[in-house]
């Protein structure tokens, strides 16, 4: 080099650990930008695997509007648009490598884009589902097939479960973690007996469950060691009787669960998230609060 040269260093030079680093504090939407395209070195980075080990679309809500007829919401054209072109660009990058993903519950994902995410993630092992209205059957069901090595489910309310619990237990030999964001009754309760003996952490915390749902949980998941119904309606139907909500829990219950490594409760009357879930009457309306308040759980490793 001649005297008055100076070395350049350019941005592709960069050390791809460092760049790595500093792409780590990136969120998605910048790195879906296009810095994967300023050169090879970057796009290189952009894809390493640290950066894609969780697929986190909790800020995505569809621009929505409630309609009487299945699958009673209709999703903008453009919404879809821009969570297709998200998730191709996203898959892209993480090649495969994501294990934790995370929709938002407003987020109406179709069969199309499910298909298309599952296929891209094949190794997945946390999923927390979006809502389900545009997800037929066939389609929740062909995704759990690719999914075998998922452990954990966080799912919004369904009226039919024994099918993706049948799923579930056909193809997920290690699924241990289950969280229902909507009522638990006795359906719901028996499903997951006949269906998921394995399963060591429940939670069904802020909605409405059945004491019989309880007990046929409570005796029949003999391999359970968390149980979360924090802030539950807890209803009981006596015989000859109206159904009423318990106040507390009795002795027999706290019986069965004293088996458990974690049973946790609330039913205060003091208790704010208790009154939300007696003031919805069992069914959370999760965007009349905070905006991540549907993200917390008292079970560590299924809070968001």
């Amino acid at each position: 080099m001649e005297e008055g040269d100076s070395a350049v260093r350019r941005w592709e030079d960069l050390d791809n650990d460092i760049l790595v680093k500093i792409l780590q504090s990136f969120d998605l939407f910048e790195l879906t930008s296009g810095l994967a395209q300023v050169c090879s070195s970057w796009r290189l980075a952009c894809s390493d695997q640290l950066l894609w080990k969780t697929l986190d679309l909790s800020v995505i809500k569809s621009n929505f509007i409630k309609i009487p007829l299945e699958p009673y919401v209709y999703v903008d054209c453009q919404s879809d648009k821009t969570l297709t072109r998200l998730l191709r660009i996203a898959l892209n990058l993480s090649r495969g490598n994501i294990l934790t993903l995370i929709f938002h519950y407003n987020l109406y994902v179709s069969d199309d884009q499910l298909t298309y995410t599952a296929e891209r993630c094949p190794r997945l092992k946390r999923l927390v589902m979006p809502a389900w209205n545009r997800i037929k059957k066939t389609g929740i069901c062909r995704a759990i097939r690719i999914w075998e090595d998922l452990e954990s489910l966080t799912m919004p309310s369904i009226a039919n479960p024994p099918y993706v619990m049948e799923e579930i237990a056909r193809n997920c030999k290690n699924f241990a973690e289950l969280k229902i964001m909507g009522p638990c009754d006795i359906l719901f309760a028996s499903t997951l007996v006949a269906f998921l003996p394995n399963l060591k952490v429940l939670s069904v915390r802020c909605t409405v469950l059945s004491k019989g749902a309880l007990v046929i949980i409570l005796e029949g998941l003999k391999k359970l060691e968390v149980l979360n119904i924090s802030h539950c309606l807890i209803t009981e139907v006596p015989p000859s009787s109206p159904k009423r909500v318990l106040t507390k829990l009795d002795e027999s219950i706290l019986e069965k669960a004293s088996r458990l490594r974690k049973f946790l409760t609330c039913m205060s009357d003091s208790c704010l998230m208790c009154q939300r879930t007696r003031n919805d009457e069992g069914l959370m309306r999760w965007y009349k609060y905070e905006e991540d308040l549907w993200k917390v759980d008292e079970v560590r490793s299924l809070a968001i």
